[in-house]
């Protein structure tokens, strides 16, 4: 058995969608022009932010942390998926799929932590308007990213480590179309109770905190915005944060879809498919939910392309 233990982990063969020969092609080009998608998307908040002053504010500047990190939770994912689509090369090795693990992992934690900042953030400039620009200064902002990328760098180093410890005897084929660490959990013919356990505390550590704060922060802002007497001022103050309140409807409904249902609802196609929603659907329409309602950003790309068109004209 421990011969079979030592090989088995050496390599994972993940499963993706169902092969479908006919299909292969249209998914891969589907999926490539997804990928496309949110890489143009994301790129361009990020230059948009930093090319335009008007946008130099700690809302857009978590902004374009968002960006980014949405470009690297797909870039996790995909390429992947899509070699499995273009050279049917299933097979991962332990140290990639491992890999893949750690930085989905990193990716989700960042994410949790970003939009509980942008909701703080919104907090701050709709019921404390007068000392936003103390309470918010540039140092803060930076402090406060810099520390959310380093504890979503640590977050999952105990995790991983734990999963890649565990021993994977039998059948080493992943019912997913990437190394979900659920997954790789349901491959393990040892005990998972420790890393059960971790996972439900790291839960209860970022998680739930951020669910609450964020949740928090929101229910003050609706509190204050109920209290402006026009209504003009009403959809001025909400206005500001509807953007990023879109955002994270998408984000924890699908996680709770995920995570929350109730174990005999559940389905592993059905866990690939909300899996799909927040590794690729969400980061490719974060860019065009931010544009479409935000006139701000709407002014900066106009002012871009305008001077793109009198550049090259």
């Amino acid at each position: 058995m421990e011969g079979e233990n030592v090989t088995t982990a050496r390599e994972f063969i993940i499963i993706g969608i169902p092969n479908i020969p006919y299909l292969q092609i249209p998914l891969f080009l589907l999926f490539l022009v997804m990928y496309l998608i949110v890489l143009l998307g994301n790129l361009t908040i990020i230059t948009v932010t930093c090319l335009d002053p008007r946008l130099h504010t700690p809302m857009y500047f978590f902004l374009s942390n968002l960006s980014f990190l949405d470009i690297s939770y797909t870039s996790v994912t995909l390429p992947k998926l899509l070699n499995i689509f273009l050279n049917k090369s299933q097979r991962i090795s332990a140290v990639g799929c491992f890999t893949q693990t750690y930085f989905f992992m990193f990716s989700v934690c960042v994410e949790f932590l970003l939009l509980t900042v942008m909701a703080y953030d919104r907090y701050v400039a709709i019921c404390h308007p007068l000392h936003y620009t103390l309470i918010m200064n540039p140092r803060v902002c930076i402090l406060i990213a810099v520390g959310t990328w380093i504890f979503g760098f640590l977050d999952p180093v105990t995790h991983t480590i734990l999963l890649s410890r565990l021993s994977y005897c039998g059948c080493n084929e992943i019912n997913h179309f990437f190394c979900d660490p659920s997954a790789l959990l349901k491959l393990s013919c040892t005990n998972t109770y420790v890393i059960d356990c971790m996972t439900y505390i790291l839960g209860a550590i970022v998680d739930l905190p951020c669910f609450l704060l964020t949740l928090a922060s929101y229910a003050y802002i609706i509190s204050a915005i109920l209290k402006i007497r026009s209504a003009q001022g009403r959809r001025k103050a909400f206005s500001t944060c509807s953007s990023h309140l879109t955002v994270v409807i998408l984000f924890y409904g699908t996680i709770m879809c995920l995570y929350i249902r109730p174990t005999s609802m559940q389905s592993l196609e059905q866990n690939k498919l909300f899996a799909l929603l927040y590794n690729i659907l969400i980061p490719m329409f974060n860019p065009v939910i931010y544009s479409l309602k935000n006139k701000e950003v709407q002014g900066a790309l106009r002012a871009v392309f305008n001077f793109n068109r009198k550049l090259f004209s």
